[in-house]
């Protein structure tokens, strides 16, 4: 049986990065791909694999593990999340694309941070209560630096 949507639910993207479950606000997700292809841009940060092309438009890939510290899986089922910031298109290497994940937002919990400015940006956590599973809900704003990013998909065009 489907669970009832409220009007303080919405829909988040559950993916994994590691062995850990993070999830984005859905209407951030353009679309999902399978690992591309990329041509690197010289002294970029680590975390930048590179820039693509995705049917014409020239699109910058981010490691999101690599930007937050994370050891990557085992798996091979290596996926990049396209997301739209305004006029600014991102492609977000992640381990595994889960699913579309319900939250009741009086059912997110602010949990306690400590002293980076990383981690002051997953800072609210979601407990699925069928799985007993926390899930990171992240804002991608924040981790992905967009002001940063903005410049480096300009230096890559």
């Amino acid at each position: 049986m489907e669970k009832e949507m409220t009007d303080v639910t919405q829909r988040y993207l559950e993916f994994k990065l590691g062995e850990e479950h993070y999830a984005i606000p859905l209407l951030q997700v353009r679309e999902l791909i399978s690992l591309p292809e990329t041509t690197s841009v010289p002294f970029s940060p680590k975390y930048y694999v590179g820039i693509m092309n995705l049917r014409g438009q020239v699109i910058s890939i981010i490691d999101m593990r690599t930007r937050l510290g994370v050891q990557p899986s085992e798996s091979n089922e290596e996926a990049v999340i396209i997301v739209e910031f305004g006029e600014l298109c991102l492609g977000i290497v992640v381990d595994n694309i889960c699913k579309v994940l319900p939250v009741d937002e009086d059912k997110i919990q602010e949990v306690a941070s400590i002293e980076t400015k990383k981690r002051d940006r997953l800072n609210r956590v979601y407990r699925h209560s069928e799985t007993d599973t926390l899930i990171q809900l992240v804002e991608l704003e924040s981790i992905l630096n967009i002001d940063e990013l903005t410049g480096l998909a300009k230096k890559a065009a």
